[in-house]
């Protein structure tokens, strides 16, 4: 006999790799297989992802995962009642609307190709860097949409000829995603959901609609861009052709957007996702705050058409878990990411090594496109272990710094702390299985970390988001305490506080060395 009878899957297209994972109804997963795709690096500080090998890695990872759940006797062919799609965000594309082929590769969020606009932009526009932030909640920054698709726009001729001649759609990977799942030129639909839309610099964080002065004054054409929807609606169903045809997609939501509803952050709370790089959200409720402190303003989430909104501050962090793969990649001190704890455990220090990751400059809350990447403090003492160590307080480094800024901004207090009013950071992602790394981060907060049992939390969120929709979870089930609070690992910090206040103070000493940097590039 076949267990269980209820399933819900989720895609969750990330930078790096790409997941179909599916759930029960008790939302623990029971099948999932992963994808790796090809980065691509035409230039220095260009990445660009290849969207028909994104999409044939979603097909793939939906019918491995199938398979992987039936053999373990899981009967998802007839028990799989919906679909969410959670996704790496800003990465813009365009694509022909007759042929359905991308115009361009995707060109990716942490991509810094359009400095040049955005001097340009603030050095046009009265309001300077934060023209748009009062609509949008953004600054201009290399970091978001509006700017790629300028790019694409001013140097791409098959782009300006497919938008003058109306065959032209633009999207973020969700949008691409799903025109193709829901039937690509054969009727596909072309929809974004508000936390994608609240990425592009495009999208009014009041109205929750595409912003006519924005737009105007960017000059980019309405027409190009794709419906607004909420993150838990039915969207359309999986056009034939694809390994669950006939299945409704009935969530969607941004990768960080999609922890925090996994996490269930509630007003006040917050959560720090470690993968590829970083970001920290902190749940504002009906509020839209407009951050003092270098943090971004966005949307959380919006469960239902008729739902209110949520919004968030976010911290952005360009290179987190990245900096890892570089250490992997392109210096081979480590022959896989798991590696690297046990290698920073051989030393209890970094001996004075102090790394900062700007590989592409620094996002929040510094904002330095100009900066680069260092490597301070070495001596003939220092090994491989304490830059092994080094690289990972810089993941913790920068969570920090955001964290403060929430501080300054919404001072983390009430809500977001237990019953002992304590603040607690929930975190996720694939690097928070290393013991050391969330140790660390603990010890640099002077803050419990709390970690999940399943770390997993995007492609959770983009489930309940999408279970929600057609009935299989009720709101309160996904937001309660009790349940989230089983199977918790704590970490406490260690570390003397004088301690502690010397090492952020040290590395305030290296971010400033990373600054004016990008000139030296030839």
């Amino acid at each position: 006999m076949s267990k269980e009878s209820v399933f819900i899957g989720s895609i969750d297209q990330g930078t790096t790799s790409t997941r179909f994972i599916i759930y029960d109804k008790s939302a623990r997963p029971v099948g999932s297989h992963q994808v790796e795709f090809t980065q691509f690096y035409p230039e220095a500080g260009w990445v660009e992802h290849d969207p028909m090998e994104i999409l044939e890695s979603v097909r793939v990872c939906i019918a491995k995962a199938i398979d992987k759940a039936t053999a373990e006797g899981y009967n998802v062919d007839s028990g799989l009642k919906a679909v969410g799609v959670t996704n790496q965000r800003e990465t813009t594309l365009i694509w022909s609307k007759s042929t359905g082929l991308p115009l361009y590769n995707a060109i990716v969020w942490m991509d810094a190709r359009t400095s040049s606009i955005c001097r340009r932009l603030e050095k046009d526009l009265p309001g300077g860097r934060t023209h748009f932030a009062e609509t949008c909640g953004l600054p201009i920054s290399t970091y978001f949409s509006a700017t790629k698709l300028l790019w694409l726009i001013e140097n791409v001729d098959a782009v300006r000829q497919a938008i003058k001649s109306g065959d032209a759609l633009f999207g973020t990977v969700d949008s691409w995603l799903i025109w193709n799942v829901t039937g690509g030129v054969k009727n596909g639909l072309h929809v974004t959901d508000v936390t994608n839309a609240s990425r592009t610099m495009l999208m009014n964080l009041k109205t929750l609609d595409w912003d006519e002065p924005t737009l105007k004054t960017l000059g980019i054409p309405a027409e190009i861009l794709p419906k607004i929807v909420s993150n838990s609606e039915i969207i359309g169903n999986i056009a034939t052709g694809w390994p669950i045809p006939g299945i409704p997609i009935s969530g969607c939501l941004g990768d960080q957007h999609a922890a925090m509803v996994g996490q269930a952050c509630r007003k006040g709370e917050a959560k720090s996702t470690y993968g590829t790089g970083a970001f920290i959200l902190i749940n504002t409720g009906a509020e839209v705050v407009q951050s003092q402190h270098g943090l971004l303003t966005t949307l959380a989430f919006k469960l239902g058409p008729g739902a209110l909104p949520n919004y968030a501050l976010e911290g952005s962090i360009a290179i987190s878990g990245a900096a890892v793969q570089w250490l992997r990649d392109s210096l081979g001190i480590i022959r896989s990411a798991s590696e690297i704890e046990d290698l920073a455990l051989q030393v209890d220090s970094t001996g004075g090594v102090y790394f900062v990751p700007a590989f592409n400059g620094l996002f929040a809350p510094w904002w330095r496109d100009d900066a680069r990447g260092v490597c301070i403090g070495i001596t003939r003492f220092t090994n491989k272990s304490h830059i092994a160590r080094a690289v990972l307080e810089s993941m913790c480094f920068q969570v920090k710094d955001v964290l403060d800024s929430m501080q300054k901004d919404v001072g983390m207090k009430g809500e977001g702390k237990s019953d002992e009013r304590e603040f607690l950071l929930r975190v996720d992602g694939g690097a928070t299985v290393n013991n050391l790394l969330m140790q660390i981060q603990a010890d640099l907060l002077g803050n419990a970390v709390v970690r999940p049992a399943d770390i997993e939390t995007t492609a959770l969120g983009a489930a309940y988001a999408a279970g929600l929709a057609v009935g299989v979870w009720k709101e309160d089930e996904i937001f309660s305490s009790s349940e989230k609070a089983k199977n918790l690992t704590v970490f406490r910090p260690i570390l003397d506080q004088e301690l502690r206040k010397k090492k952020v103070d040290s590395w305030c000493k290296a971010v400033s060395r990373a600054f004016d940097l990008a000139d030296l590039a030839p």
